[in-house]
């Protein structure tokens, strides 16, 4: 199981996020080398949020209110929703499919 930590972008986010963006790429390095997230990147066309895929939801919490994007209102909001991944690193076993 994973967990999808989800940005929705706040106003002029493209403009203001460039004052807190090394603090918040020291973040995501901190939280992938100790194993806590596994995949992160900003949505594009329209730049309007990012998602990040972490272990556990504790893991993702923990870095939403630690990151200075929210903290300093750069993300407007938040959400973190469990996923159960199919395909791919990680997959989970579901009875009856195959790829």
């Amino acid at each position: 199981m994973r967990y999808l930590l989800i940005y929705n972008a706040g106003p002029e986010y493209v403009e203001r996020r460039g004052a807190f963006r090394a603090d918040h790429l020291k973040l995501v390095a901190d939280c992938y080398h100790r194993g806590e997230l596994t995949q992160a990147g900003a949505l594009a066309e329209p730049a309007d949020g990012a998602v990040f895929v972490f272990t556990t939801r504790q893991a993702a919490e923990a870095f939403a209110a630690a990151d200075p994007y929210v903290a300093n209102q750069v993300v407007r909001g938040w959400q973190v929703r469990q996923w159960f991944v199919v395909a791919g690193d990680g997959a989970e076993t579901v009875p009856g499919f195959q790829l």
